[in-house]
């Protein structure tokens, strides 16, 4: 672990799975390049988890110094192992700040895993900048995790300009809040992506002629997380085209649906399961693919910059801001099949040409991390003042920072 001089100011990053490394890594590399930055990287969760593919792996070939690893995810499959950890990751969090002692914390979206360092750190006054606050998801515990977390935070950066009123409607300082877009469409413009061929080897796999991606996760407010399965599963028995799975997240009830996609897999010659990809290897996979199938963030934030149809099921995403590729469906056979039909059509393929995505321009990573070098690190940063909703809402427009207008 570096150690930070005088001039520098010290800036923890946590994350905690593959979902949250992928956005985070160009606004890392950003903070990463900056001299007068000491970048303590926190990792934990899943990302040590053998069950999960051991993505820390990942971060070190990334080029990524780890400060701190942390044990805390349980290997469980019920809320009640989701909640541990969560006390788990707080005491642990709570030793790790206490030795770090960083002048910022920075922290990205609404794992519940995520609870526990800005709870810890809220405690240790340690100030929080948060990424994409503001953002919807009804259908998961995800929605108040982010809400949460957004009213610990002391900086915002919110993805579209709707996420950014959202935080101000909250009652935020215009100017702690900043519209970047979404980090994770930086790989667009600046990772190179992998070649098809390279991919097929990897997987070992045609991505000819129709390959339907699967990132389906467990509903977290249900109470039975895993009660819409039976739709996914029964509409993916009548569609013949390649499937390939990839692992869902490590949420109560994933274990029931890796299971499932297991056997799904062990009866199909053309269907596939993977426990990890890489982010580039999962947006080159995307960009190669003819449909993505479920319910993930990722159908609904990244998929339209590829201009990729995408079927997104269930109420997980339910709320959040939409391009035009998105067909949103109930989980029921019928109306999941007649979704697949509609989206692997030429007709709807050619009617998302000119489609933009809401989420941003591939540029967040150097606006998040020209903030996190130049915000003052004083009391005001620290001391957070209410604004009325009213007097907030008129101010949005001339006080919060707009790059992407």
């Amino acid at each position: 672990m570096t150690v930070a001089t005088l001039s520098q100011r010290t800036i923890a990053a946590v994350t905690s799975s593959r979902a949250d490394y992928g956005h985070l890594y160009w606004p890392l590399k950003e903070l990463q390049a900056h001299r007068e930055v000491n970048l303590p990287l926190i990792v934990t969760g899943a990302h040590l988890s053998p069950e999960f593919g051991l993505t820390v792996n990942e971060i070190e070939r990334d080029g990524f110094l780890i400060a701190e690893r942390l044990e805390c995810l349980l290997s469980s499959d019920t809320d009640v192992g989701m909640a541990k950890t969560i006390g788990m990751a707080t005491m642990g969090f709570a030793d790790i700040f206490g030795r770090l002692r960083p002048d910022l914390l920075l922290l990205i979206a609404d794992r519940y895993e995520m609870l526990a360092p800005a709870s810890a750190a809220l405690a240790m006054r340690i100030p929080i900048a948060h990424i994409e606050g503001g953002e919807v998801s009804e259908g998961a515990i995800d929605h108040a995790v982010r809400n949460a977390i957004t009213m610990m935070s002391h900086v915002h950066f919110a993805p579209t300009s709707l996420s950014a009123r959202r935080i101000i409607a909250m009652g935020e300082e215009p100017w702690r809040v900043h519209e970047v877009g979404a980090p994770s469409l930086d790989h667009l413009r600046r990772s190179q992506l992998r070649s098809r061929e390279s991919i097929e080897a990897e997987m070992r796999i045609s991505l000819d002629p129709t390959t339907i991606i699967v990132s389906y996760h467990p509903v977290t407010l249900e109470r039975d997380t895993t009660s819409e399965a039976d739709a996914v599963f029964g509409a993916l028995e009548e569609i013949q085209h390649q499937i390939v799975f990839c692992f869902p997240n490590a949420d109560a009830g994933s274990r029931n649906l890796i299971q499932r996609a297991t056997r799904f897999c062990e009866a199909r010659s053309n269907a596939h399961l993977y426990v990890n990809l890489s982010h580039l290897s999962y947006w080159t996979l995307l960009k190669h693919a003819s449909l993505l199938y479920g319910n993930s963030s990722s159908g609904i934030m990244e998929t339209p910059s590829l201009r990729l149809p995408t079927v997104n099921i269930g109420k997980r995403q339910q709320g959040r801001e939409r391009a035009t590729n998105i067909i949103d469906v109930e989980a029921e056979v019928e109306a999941i099949l007649c979704a697949v039909q509609l989206a692997l059509s030429e007709d709807f393929r050619a009617s998302l040409a000119a489609m933009t995505n809401p989420y941003g321009d591939g540029h967040a990573g150097e606006r998040i991390a020209q903030v996190l070098t130049q915000v003052p690190l004083d009391d005001c940063l620290l001391i957070k003042r209410t604004r009325p909703i009213e007097l907030a809402n008129a101010q949005f427009a001339s006080n919060v920072v707009h790059p992407l207008a």
